[in-house]
């Protein structure tokens, strides 16, 4: 429940600390003393936009806050919890509006998003306006109400869910249809390329090695003469050749009696390039005895090149290059189907999204018949209460048609009421009377309140166009939630505000620089006072002092 209010800087109201109880606490007061106004700061803090204009005069900022008693409110306190905030019996929502126009939100000293407010001021407050009957005129309006009173609000969600998934994934499937013929013509000719590929099968490294080949085949005879011309300098000419020269040095130095160190070094170097000479002379004989002059080989090593330089321009790589793109077209492929295969799959899903949808869709189905007659029933004794015998009040379920899933669920609501015997239902909206709409109104707020999860329930000037013993029922009606409850009512009815339990006065006070508001809690004679005010009379008059203090007796 609502356990405090604060309101500092709000349009008229400079100061206003007040505390509030449970049961049916009516506010009343002269109009544009700022009874409304207190709702409108209160639903700041439950998540409604703000505008700067709100600001008192002279103010650089205003600020409400709002204090919550939430021992006996499990959504809320499980929803804190989901946020990391803390969660015990109580909980602050805060909110500033600076003149510049920003705006800043609380739960328990937390900075939060305004929809973050909103999500749990949906949990904690129920606010019924004067202007509510407009709503009723929506038939999505219908569908909420019916779906709280049902209390499958959570079953609707996830219909409206399926369905939308639903939507989204018949989406792609129309999508897929209007380009299969051009998805599978890629897909086939990916396939040939790859199968391309994979005939010519060319190793990671295979390129550079088929390069090296090649060049050592085409020149195979120049180089193999070019070994045996080296070979012989080195060692094999018999007349004269490097290995015999150096020996013949070497011999020459062994004769001198005597090697300087410049000598002994030169001498060394001599034995050196001796063993250095014999092993390049074993190299490239091996290279020489390697080499084959092949012209087979050639061929194939020339073709096996050429179809990997036609397969790499025909896909634009480079030759070294086609190795990798093979391998990335093939996992490509591998995780790609053609278009048949891939309808194929999605209508299976498809399939199993509407089993789904249907099965939720028909459970909701069953449970808002069962509401839709309660719910009628319910609303035709409270219209009869509000003056309204010959009136028939009924909820609408008509089938959806159509090849798509509703997210409402398989049928539209809808509130169609009868004011007369024997006239046939209408819509609200053909309603021409605007005190018989305020009053069915009135009724569905408050048949569709008694079922509310939520422990705090407002209601904002809803006896609008009423009087007598109408409005005396309608007190009669918010006092029966009030003991259920906590119930705040703003009301310019004495038939009402003589029915609460608390009575809050709302009044306009001079102030040094502007008109502010004040509140005041009423009791014994001056609340007597008030109910004799609001009849027409004063506390002069008897006769509507006796009036008053009758109605606050029955």
């Amino acid at each position: 429940m609502l356990s405090q209010l604060t309101i500092k800087h709000y349009a008229i109201v400079e100061q206003l600390d007040l505390e509030l109880q449970n049961g049916m606490t009516v506010i009343t007061g002269e109009t544009g003393a700022g009874k409304s106004i207190m709702l409108d700061a209160l639903s700041l803090t439950l998540g409604d936009r703000a505008d700067k204009e709100v600001i008192q005069p002279g103010q650089d900022k205003a600020e409400i806050s709002a204090s919550f008693i939430i021992s006996d409110n499990p959504d809320a306190q499980d929803w804190l919890r989901e946020q990391d905030y803390e969660a015990d019996d109580s909980c602050i929502l805060r909110r500033i509006v600076t003149a510049e126009g920003r705006s800043k939100a609380y739960i328990n000293g937390h900075p939060v998003t305004l929809n973050e407010l909103k999500q749990l001021g949906d949990m904690l407050v129920d606010i019924h306006s004067q202007h509510e009957h407009q709503s009723l005129l929506k038939t999505a309006t219908h569908q909420r109400l019916l779906d709280d009173y049902c209390e499958t609000r959570k079953l609707a969600a996830q219909v409206a869910e399926k369905a939308q998934a639903w939507r989204a994934l018949n989406d792609e499937l129309e999508e897929l249809q209007s380009q299969a013929e051009e998805h599978n013509a890629r897909f086939e000719l990916q396939q040939y390329q790859l199968r391309e590929l994979d005939e010519l099968n060319l190793g990671d490294a295979e390129y550079p090695e088929l390069e090296a080949e090649h060049q050592q085949l085409s020149h195979a005879e120049t180089i193999l003469n070019t070994l045996q011309s080296a070979l012989d300098i080195c060692r094999d000419n018999d007349s004269q050749n490097l290995q015999s020269a150096i020996a013949q040095v070497i011999g020459l130095l062994d004769d001198l009696p005597y090697r300087s160190k410049q000598v002994e070094s030169a001498y060394e170097l001599l034995n050196t390039a001796m063993i250095q000479l014999e092993e390049a002379g074993s190299e490239l004989n091996h290279a020489a005895d390697a080499m084959e002059i092949n012209p087979g080989r050639l061929q194939e090593v020339d073709e096996r090149l050429s179809a990997v330089h036609q397969l790499a321009r025909k896909h634009r790589v480079k030759p070294d290059e086609l190795a990798g793109f093979h391998q990335e077209l093939k996992e490509q492929l591998g995780s790609v189907s053609s278009a048949d295969e891939q309808l194929e799959k999605l209508q299976q899903q498809l399939d199993a999204l509407a089993q789904e949808y249907q099965k939720l869709a028909d459970s909701l189905s069953d449970k808002r018949k069962k509401g839709a007659k309660a719910l009628s029933e319910a609303v035709n004794r409270q219209l009869h209460k509000l003056d309204m015998n010959t009136a028939s009040f009924s909820v609408a379920l008509q089938e959806n048609s159509g090849p798509r899933l509703s997210g409402k669920g398989n049928e539209s609501i809808e509130f169609l009421v009868s004011t007369n015997p024997g006239q046939s239902p209408k819509a609200l909206i053909k309603i021409a009377s605007g005190g018989e709409l305020s009053r069915i109104s009135l009724a569905i707020q408050v048949v569709t309140a008694q079922t509310s999860a939520i422990p705090s329930l407002i209601f904002d000037e809803v006896d609008v166009g009423i009087g007598g013993t109408v409005a005396l029922s309608v007190g009669e009606l918010l006092r029966q939630l009030g003991d259920k409850g906590q119930v705040l009512c703003v009301t310019h009815q004495a038939q009402v505000a003589s029915q609460g339990h608390q009575h809050l006065y709302v009044s306009k006070a001079a102030g040094k620089s502007a008109i502010s508001t004040r509140v005041e809690a009423l009791t014994g004679e001056d609340k007597v006072t008030e109910i004799a005010r609001m009849l027409g009379g004063n506390a002069d008059n008897e006769s509507s002092m006796a009036h008053a203090r009758q109605m606050m007796a029955s």
